[in-house]
């Protein structure tokens, strides 16, 4: 077959292995986010670790501290020295956090493994993300929501598993499978041929900070803050909610499985969806309507097939938010593309770190449910600053 790549660009077949390494990045990267919702919403795990609901919380925002600092570091070494050191480390480092995971048995060991497993996964998720939107300049928003689809299918393939195998399948077991997946995205990565580091001669720290200073840089930065506070809080406490309603954990599993569906569906849909919607006009209408489904999972919460429902039409509406406002910041910024994200996930990463966390500690006082504001909360916010980014976004096009 002819290679068909744009000149300048790397041939069409390399472009595909490297794809396909940024898909498993993706994939290893959507297990770790889903992992710990999945197996907390099991009372087994929490009996296993002797923690209550309030530390559940803060061993989901450790989860997310430990992509913090992966993420403020991911960036610059992209940029220094190309996205392969980071995937393949990254890779191996959530194959070790699984295998400590596996024998952890008390708060301490949890938050040990939690730490080291967000660290390995902010790296896959920068480093897939950078990958992808440095091999296709040409086609950044529909390939960074194609290789966002490999990220719902990893977060996918954990419910998968457990309620596929609920009664055979122990909890040291399925943290050994995902290890696996994490091991085999390793030794995929190793043998290619990497894109060059584009900044290599001049990057500094200070111009990774100095990112902050780009119009409009923390106007998206605090869309993300609210997007990775929701995306944390509805992937790691659905199961947990559905089951402080009296529904049993199977039932909870099944229905978090259907969440993680709807993600890998709504992100192969929105590069459609974009086309006619535009960029910022997607981000706005996911937001509304993801606002609208946090506001049907409180308000249904006697009704199984309510419950659902909202959560499934919650998370299709949510899965096109994060990759979009991506693709924008790689459109505005594609010199420093491995800084801007890496800031942008830096900024988005405190979201995900506290919103658990508060989530977690309204739960222990005066149970799940109220606590479930805080994501609608955070949906109304999103929805806010999506129209702000949306006629920032008119401004523009007519200036030019």
């Amino acid at each position: 077959m002819p290679d068909t790549s744009p000149p300048g660009l790397l041939p069409d077949a390399d472009r595909r292995r490297l794809f396909a390494v940024g898909c498993l990045a993706m994939f290893v990267f959507g297990m770790v986010i889903a992992m710990l919702g999945t197996l907390f919403g099991l009372p087994e795990m929490r009996a296993r670790l002797a923690i209550d609901l309030a530390q559940q919380g803060e061993v989901f925002s450790v989860l997310f501290i430990g992509l913090l600092v992966a993420t403020v570091l991911a960036g610059p070494m992209i940029d220094r020295l190309g996205s392969k050191p980071v995937i393949v480390s990254a890779a191996a480092l959530v194959t070790l956090a699984l295998a400590l995971f596996t024998g952890a048995r008390g708060f301490g060991a949890a938050v040990t493994a939690a730490a080291l497993l967000g660290f390995g996964g902010g790296w896959l998720n920068i480093g897939g993300n950078a990958l992808v939107s440095d091999i296709y300049p040409e086609s950044r928003g529909r390939m960074l929501n194609l290789v966002g689809v490999f990220f719902g299918v990893g977060a996918l393939f954990v419910p998968l598993l457990v309620s596929i195998a609920f009664d055979r399948l122990t909890i040291a077991g399925a943290l050994a499978a995902c290890g696996a997946v994490a091991a085999a995205c390793t030794l995929a990565a190793v043998p290619l041929r990497f894109p060059p580091a584009r900044e290599a001669a001049t990057f500094s720290f200070a111009e990774y900070l100095a990112t902050a200073r780009y119009p409009g840089v923390l106007l998206l930065g605090a869309l993300l803050f609210f997007q990775s506070g929701n995306e944390a809080t509805l992937s790691g406490w659905t199961s947990t909610y559905i089951g402080s309603e009296g529904w049993p954990p199977r039932v909870a599993t099944v229905i978090l499985l259907g969440y993680w569906v709807m993600a890998v569906a709504g992100r192969a849909l929105s590069s459609r969806v974009q086309a006619w919607l535009g960029k910022p006009g997607l981000v706005l209408a996911a937001a509304l309507l993801a606002a609208a489904g946090c506001l049907a999972l409180l308000a249904g919460a006697g009704s199984l097939a309510v419950l659902a429902v909202s959560a499934w039409v919650t998370s299709l509406a949510m899965s096109a938010i994060f990759p979009t406002t991506l693709a924008i910041a790689g459109d505005r910024y594609h010199r420093y593309a491995g800084s801007v994200f890496g800031f942008l996930f830096t900024i988005a990463n405190f979201g995900g770190m506290l919103f658990p966390w508060v989530l977690g500690h309204v739960s222990q006082a005066a149970g799940v449910r109220l606590g479930m504001v805080v994501p609608l909360m955070g949906t109304l916010a999103v929805a806010a600053l999506a129209l702000v980014v949306k006629r920032a976004d008119a401004r523009l096009s007519c200036g030019n």
